[in-house]
């Protein structure tokens, strides 16, 4: 299925993939106004699977001229469905290993793309901030990877010299999902691995920040936060012109 946004370039394409024996698929985003190669950004979903806040915030994110593909960490089927949801979001996440071979199966996909010229960088949203740090604690050589009002904890930490990546955590400061005990240990585990890494905390705002359909009050610590929004929007727009070049 393809389809074009109103008033823009950016075309949104089906995406077949799989890993091992999980059929997943993706959403490919690209502005057809550019012509040429260029870098492309793996898009991690959050716990609720490729929704439609994952495939708009592609869509954002393509319109800043990078091939963007919106992985599915769940496979075909799962969105929508909790049961399935909350069963999938378990499994990856009690098996770090399984949940990284899942992101780079996205990675395989993504450098299938029409255009793209292999300089890739992750970007995740509150689950998809976990997987993209746990794809940099691996060691994949990203330029970039990015987690905004994802979870910072892992059972997993980064060895010394093991993260390849340049890192940006977008983090809300009354999140009360992610504590700043989290955080912390975040700071450390990142200044021991050597990473190069920046975290920018936003004074008022919650968990899930970005979520501009997000209920007030219907689920505890959630809230869409405008200016948080704004500002992390504007601080990876910097940070992937930074870590891909400037002309790229």
């Amino acid at each position: 299925m393809t389809s074009a946004d109103s008033g823009a370039n950016i075309t949104s394409l089906d995406w077949p993939y799989s890993d091992v024996d999980t059929s997943l698929t993706g959403v490919l985003c690209r502005d057809e106004a550019q012509t040429g190669v260029r870098p492309g950004v793996l898009l991690v979903h959050g716990g609720g699977g490729l929704d439609e806040h994952a495939r708009g915030q592609a869509r954002r994110y393509a319109a800043l001229g990078y091939v963007v593909l919106a992985c599915d960490m769940f496979g075909d089927g799962v969105a929508g469905d909790r049961a399935r949801v909350i069963s999938c979001l378990t499994t990856l996440r009690d098996d770090p290993p399984l949940m990284v071979r899942r992101a780079r199966a996205g990675l395989a996909a993504l450098s299938r793309c029409p255009d793209a010229d292999g300089r890739v960088a992750a970007i995740g949203f509150c689950f998809g901030g976990m997987v993209a740090l746990a794809l940099a604690r691996s060691g994949e050589p990203m330029a970039g990877a990015v987690s905004i009002h994802g979870s910072l904890a892992t059972s997993r930490r980064a060895k010394p010299g093991a993260v390849r990546a340049s890192l940006l955590v977008c983090h809300g400061a009354l999140d009360p999902h992610v504590p700043l005990s989290d955080v912390t240990a975040f700071a450390e585990e990142m200044n021991g691995a050597g990473a190069d890494w920046q975290l920018i905390m936003y004074g008022g705002a919650l968990h899930g920040f970005t979520h501009s359909d997000a209920t007030p009050g219907s689920v505890p610590g959630v809230a869409y936060d405008l200016a948080a929004d704004t500002r992390s929007f504007a601080a990876t727009r910097g940070f992937l012109a930074d870590v891909f070049g400037a002309g790229g």
